[in-house]
């Protein structure tokens, strides 16, 4: 056999493929635009994270007034916390989904509050 026709396994076909992958997803557009997106969703899920403590400050201090829990604000609580949840697992590669308003719907409140 000649140095010109190497066999199908031979070390050559493997050099390129070691390093191929790489350079493919650092030359990929998707890559690129998921990583824009993520940061956006990281921004993202730090404003819900804040209006979720605003939402357990606000219910916590409705609680010692009024001696009854807000159904408002369980609803609101249990949508935000469906939101937070959808964009950590977008962010963690479990869902292509983009969570809202990405691409994705705000997620509504289950009726499975606790009481």
């Amino acid at each position: 056999m000649s140095d010109d026709n190497p066999p199908a396994d031979h070390a050559i076909a493997d050099d390129n493929s070691t390093g191929s992958p790489l350079e493919q997803n650092l030359k990929s557009r998707a890559t690129w635009w998921r990583a824009l997106f993520m940061l956006i969703s990281c921004v993202l899920v730090s404003i819900a994270s804040f209006v979720g403590t605003m939402v357990v400050v606000l219910g916590f201090f409705w609680v010692l007034f009024s001696g009854a829990v807000n159904r408002q604000l369980q609803e609101v609580g249990q949508s935000l916390a469906s939101y937070i949840y959808g964009i950590i697992c977008y962010l963690t590669f479990n869902t292509d989904e983009k969570p809202f308003p990405l691409g994705g719907q705000w997620p509504s409140s289950s009726n499975d509050t606790p009481d």
